[in-house]
Formats: C-alpha cells, structure tokens, sequence
C-alpha cells in the first residue's frame, strides 16, 4: 500500500471479527511500533500482547473502573455492568497495551517519550491497515487507574498509553473528511 493512501484511507475500526490474527502479522504492527521517531534513541516503549483469556486481564481493570461508580445499583444490575465491563476485553481477537517506559535521564524529557510512545500508535495503526487489519486505540478511564498499573505490573515511571484493539474488520468504515492543512497552517517566513 502506498503511503499516502494508508494515511488518507486508514480508520479506526472498532468493529472486528472474533477470528485469530496470526503472531506473524502482530509481530509486523510491533515491529512498525519500534521504528518511531524518538528523541535521544531511548525507544520508551514497551507493549502487552493481550489474546485469548489474556484479555481478562484487561476486563478485570475495566470492572474495577466500573466498581467504583455503580454504588446505588441493585446487585444484580451492578453483577450485569461489570460482566458488560468484562466483555469489552474481548471485542477483538488482539489487545495490545502500549506502555510508555521513560528513560528518566535529566536530558530527556518525559513529554517527549510520551510524544514517541505515540508516534509508535500510529505506526503500528498503519501497519495493521496495511496488513488487512482492523485496529483502534483506546484509552479512557481503565489506562490511568490504579489498578492497570497493578494488572499490568508498570513500574513507578510507567505509564499506558493505549490500548490498541486489533482483529479482521467486520464493518465498512465510513468516508472521513479533514479540514484542508491550508485552513490550520501558518506560513510564517
């Protein structure tokens, strides 16, 4: 796939088939993830390959989110909330979590490992359109909680940054339109 039309044509797919994804083509998006842009060559990146009941993982993180929001629900409505939390993990075949890892030296600024970490998202979001797949980064309350840091075993200076879904698509994304560059870009000379 030409590079421009990846850029212009991928979309995030948050519908896709239960269907495996061979290792061989994560293992691509992976290796597209490492090849991001990041300043002093730290590659503060780190990533959680979630398939199979390894996605619980990441659904018990979710109904600890749920938890703490549903106190005035019945028992069997909150038992209902956290089995629907539950099944979020599982709404593709493949969950990777993308960790930022900061090198934590004086020099290196910790927005700017953060900025790599997501530069390495969208490398990895082009690779698994190019590769027929159907990907889409989440974040949202489960990424920051204290208990993904648990789940996940981060260290202090850890942070996740995503969660990027992953799997056949099972739908047709729609047409997507942009305001031309010309409309935010100021030539200054």
């Amino acid at each position: 796939m030409e590079l421009f039309e990846a850029i212009r044509t991928r979309r995030s797919i948050g519908k896709v088939k239960p269907d495996p994804v061979p290792k061989e083509k994560i293992e691509k998006m992976l290796e597209a993830a490492t090849w991001a842009p990041n300043h002093h060559r730290t590659e503060p990146w780190r990533f959680l390959v979630l398939t199979g009941e390894g996605r619980k993982r990441l659904g018990n993180v979710m109904m600890a989110v749920a938890n703490e929001k549903n106190e005035e629900l019945s028992p069997a409505e909150k038992e209902e909330q956290l089995r629907r939390e539950l099944n979020k993990a599982f709404r593709a075949p493949v969950v990777i979590v993308v960790v930022a890892s900061p090198a934590g030296r004086p020099n290196v600024l910790e927005e700017e490992e953060l900025a790599a970490c997501h530069a390495a998202v969208q490398n990895m979001l082009l690779a698994a359109h190019a590769l027929g797949l159907g990907a889409v980064w989440r974040t949202g309350k489960a990424a920051y909680h204290p208990a993904a840091r648990q789940e996940f075993a981060l260290a202090d200076h850890e942070k996740i940054v995503g969660f990027v879904y992953t799997g056949y698509p099972d739908l047709r994304p729609p047409a997507a339109k942009r305001t031309p560059f010309a409309d935010k870009t100021t030539w200054i000379g």
